[in-house]
């Protein structure tokens, strides 16, 4: 078995890393996460999750026509379409999995206990965690940071489209450039938009690093191993 440099993370999966945004789940990028969050599982990580639901919703696209509480909700459940779509996935391809939900809406969804996740990770499960905090107006990153928290995570992977953190956004600004690594209060400082606030300060007060890169077998293996990917903020 390979030395992991992590045995423990928290997986902050955006939404748009199974479905381009508003299309809903593209099967081929479902299958694809699966099979790289198995080849990380053949290494004897524990992994926890945390589901984005950003494919499905954005609740500033709905403008004043819905109330911001109930769009907040909306991307909750968004969330939770994504996790248990994920869960199947991964059982299908052998990967035991478990959802755990602020919003019990259907069969097979567990809620959230943060006892019963641990003892799942240690006996081998994938945990995914979806519908955020179940609170209006709290980010899935605030709630990353809380789950990473909760269950002593060595490390939170924030994986995406961008292959780490930038001075600005590299899709419009071709002049933006690329840190390696950075400590929280530079990040807060920077107000760089890749983490909000709150889950700086909750990842700094707990000394889990963040680990920011695009989602690939070969950038998760490097990340877990160690090797220098993407951008680390600590």
């Amino acid at each position: 078995m390979a030395t992991l440099a992590y045995k423990r993370i928290l997986l902050k999966l955006s939404g748009e890393a199974l479905g381009n945004r508003g299309s809903g789940i593209d099967l081929a990028k479902l299958q694809a996460a699966a099979n790289i969050i198995k080849t990380a599982k053949k290494l004897g990580v524990q992994i926890g999750i945390v589901m984005g639901g950003g494919n499905w919703w954005r609740k500033r696209d709905a403008g004043k026509r819905i109330e911001p509480v109930t769009s907040d909700y909306i991307g909750m459940l968004g969330t939770v379409l994504n996790s248990l779509a994920l869960r199947d996935v991964l059982k299908r391809n052998g990967v035991r999995a478990v959802v755990q939900s602020f919003l019990v809406t259907a069969p097979g969804l567990a809620k959230v206990n943060i006892k019963k996740a641990v003892k799942d990770l240690s006996a081998g499960q994938v945990v995914i965690f979806a519908a955020g905090t179940g609170k209006p107006f709290v980010t899935t990153d605030t709630a990353a940071a809380q789950r990473a928290r909760d269950i002593k995570a060595s490390a939170i992977f924030k994986v995406g489209d961008v292959d780490g953190v930038y001075t600005a956004d590299p899709n419009k600004n071709r002049n933006a450039k690329k840190f390696s690594e950075l400590t929280f209060t530079e990040a807060a400082r920077r107000r760089l938009k890749i983490f909000d606030q709150g889950a700086y300060k909750i990842c700094q007060r707990a000394k889990i690093p963040l680990v920011v890169f695009k989602l690939s077998r070969t950038n998760l293996l490097k990340a877990l191993r160690g090797g220098k990917v993407g951008t680390i903020i600590s």
